[in-house]
């Protein structure tokens, strides 16, 4: 997966959109708004009765019968509507497609939170063609709140665009972050916070990826890094990030990716992704 580090915010009109963005990017919105009532209403049916969970890669990575039934759902309307396009999803979807467009979804970015009532959770669903993101949506299903984003034509939350965040160094940046399953890993993650947090305003943890990339669009943080994320918690969010003009790396001249994303705002990402360098935030795997 391929993405660009500052979001370009002209225009393409449907003559010059050879890669078919804005019916892409259509279509995101409704199957991550879609997904999300799908969502609500399983939640609903449940009625305060037991929501019951299973464990993924470790006893704390949880996954419930309403992830695996929203990516179904996101996955039958893709197929249905698009039957050539291939499908990466976090609860096993992988189909390759024959169109050079695959779908990479989070169908519950943050299922602890759901699991526990936190307003913080969100349907994810990005459109790559030939390996580039050029279409996001991401819905928060509690909020109903949707960002949403197209590789040149800006982002924006519902209609209103998205610029980033205030213009602050990165002693006054409240920056996100979060922390894998495995325990080891996030032993080693937590030191390098202990590192960063003397030299930041503050230390958000929100727990949810695709989330806390459109707070650093949507400037309610002005900065954010993760170690250890797969390309469903970041695709979309990443593209929101970028497209709203703020800086989306990894570290040491790298993409973002599994090892490392960053997003921050202009004024503090050079400061943020040099001493996530210097703490070697990119050697917790």
């Amino acid at each position: 997966m391929r993405s660009t580090r500052r979001g370009a915010m002209g225009g393409v009109t449907p003559d010059r959109d050879p890669a078919g963005s804005i019916e892409l990017a259509r279509f995101a919105v409704e199957l991550a708004t879609g997904a999300a009532a799908e969502v609500r209403r399983a939640l609903a049916a449940l009625s305060g009765g037991d929501m019951r969970t299973d464990a993924k890669s470790t006893a704390t990575d949880l996954v419930t019968a309403t992830d695996r039934a929203s990516e179904q759902w996101l996955v039958e309307r893709i197929l249905t509507a698009r039957p050539g396009d291939g499908v990466l999803g976090e609860e096993g979807a992988d189909r390759a497609g024959s169109s050079g467009v695959r779908w990479v979804l989070d169908p519950i970015d943050g299922t602890v939170n759901f699991v526990l009532g936190l307003p913080a959770y969100a349907v994810s669903v990005a459109a790559e063609v030939d390996g580039i993101v050029v279409a996001g949506a991401v819905c928060n299903v509690a909020s109903g709140e949707l960002f949403r984003a197209r590789l040149g034509g800006g982002a924006y939350l519902y209609d209103q665009p998205l610029t980033g965040p205030r213009s602050v160094p990165l002693s006054r940046a409240v920056i996100g972050t979060g922390f894998g399953y495995d325990a080891s890993r996030r032993a080693r993650q937590i030191a390098v916070v202990a590192e960063l947090l003397p030299q930041v305003a503050d230390i958000r943890r929100i727990g949810a990826a695709s989330l806390d990339l459109c707070s650093v669009a949507a400037g309610r943080l002005d900065g954010y890094f993760e170690a250890g994320l797969n390309p469903w918690d970041y695709a979309a969010g990443a593209l929101v990030a970028a497209e709203a003009g703020c800086v989306v790396t990894g570290l040491r001249g790298r993409e973002p990716s599994t090892v490392m994303t960053v997003a921050a705002g202009t004024s503090c990402a050079t400061e943020l992704t040099t001493l996530l360098e210097v703490l070697g935030a990119d050697d917790v795997l």
